[in-house]
């Protein structure tokens, strides 16, 4: 099936796996339109007039959140942010009940991030409105890898047969989960590395080549995309301290010469500048780390417009 043949009309967008090849390239060539409107000047394009969103986050958010919110307004959609903290969620309502309450208002999409995995299948099983998945605990963000694979396209004309190495906190990660599903659907050979402790099992059944260091996963990469190291979803012990990581794994200039001279350098932020990347490296010509938040304005919008019926 062309790209151009594939219906999103009503879709839920909770994870990668659900997207086929061509699906994938669909949201990407719409994407590069959004832009676009993007660059324009005028960020008010009524491709969604008369559609509602909600974005309904319970875990902290700047560039996502933000993001959705005004990828709807440039669509001109009327869009309301809930926050669990300013909502009947501290009063003890359920999230199954939060949903009812936004459907009850006519809602038609709902852009949501929880600290559960699976929150968001079960949020598309229970309630009408389209799902966005915005991050549900450690298993999926599909809107970043979406961007990601975008930002990788933009820079290097293709995404079939380039190196990309992921590094870092794979474990607490749905950003790696997603972009692993996303780039071995458009054909791109994945390399990982991180501490043992933060490098989840599940890749066993997953076509990704796994290394013990950082030097041996990103010779002559393509990509190399640096994950978060995310305290705030460990318990402790996982490695020795934050100065250790950063003298194992964490990418500085020294290390980044065996990777391709063009190499592109991404990472979904927040950064840790001097953990898991060196200052120096963060803002290199290499770095696309402030494109991809550009990115993933179109991608939202290429999201809405085509679930929501904004492009055919």
């Amino acid at each position: 099936m062309a790209a151009t043949d594939v219906d999103f009309l009503g879709k839920n967008v909770t994870k990668l796996a659900d997207f086929s090849a061509a699906e994938i390239e669909k949201v990407l060539d719409t994407a590069l339109d959004m832009r676009r409107i993007v660059a324009d000047g005028v960020k008010k394009k009524p491709l969604l007039t008369g559609k509602s969103i909600v974005t309904l986050f319970f875990e902290p958010s700047t560039r996502t959140r933000t993001s959705f919110e005004l990828a709807g307004k440039y669509l001109g959609a009327d869009v309301v942010n809930i926050t669990a903290s300013s909502s009947s969620i501290v009063k003890g309502e359920s999230l199954r009940d939060t949903l009812y309450t936004v459907e009850a208002m006519g809602v038609d999409a709902v852009v949501m991030r929880h600290k559960a995995e699976g929150a968001a299948d079960y949020a598309a099983k229970v309630a009408k409105p389209v799902i966005l998945n915005a991050g549900d605990g450690a298993h999926a963000h599909p809107s970043q890898g979406l961007l990601n694979l975008f930002t990788i396209r933009q820079h290097k004309g293709r995404l079939a047969g380039l190196k990309v190495a992921i590094l870092g906190d794979v474990l607490n990660s749905r950003v790696a989960r997603s972009d692993i599903v996303g780039m071995t659907k458009m054909g791109m050979e994945v390399h990982i590395t991180g501490p043992k402790t933060l490098l989840p099992r599940f890749f066993g059944k997953t076509p990704v080549i796994v290394h013990d260091t950082i030097e041996d996963a990103i010779q002559e990469a393509d990509v190399i995309e640096i994950l978060r190291i995310q305290l705030e979803r460990m318990k402790g012990g996982l490695f020795p301290s934050t100065r250790e990581y950063a003298r194992i794994y964490g990418l500085n200039s020294a290390r980044l010469k065996a990777a391709k001279r063009d190499v592109l350098l991404l990472h979904p932020g927040p950064m840790n500048k001097g953990w898991e990347i060196a200052e120096d490296v963060a803002y290199s010509e290499q770095s696309a780390i402030r494109e991809q938040v550009a990115n993933g304005l179109a991608v939202r919008m290429a999201l809405y417009a085509l679930v929501l019926g904004g492009v055919a």
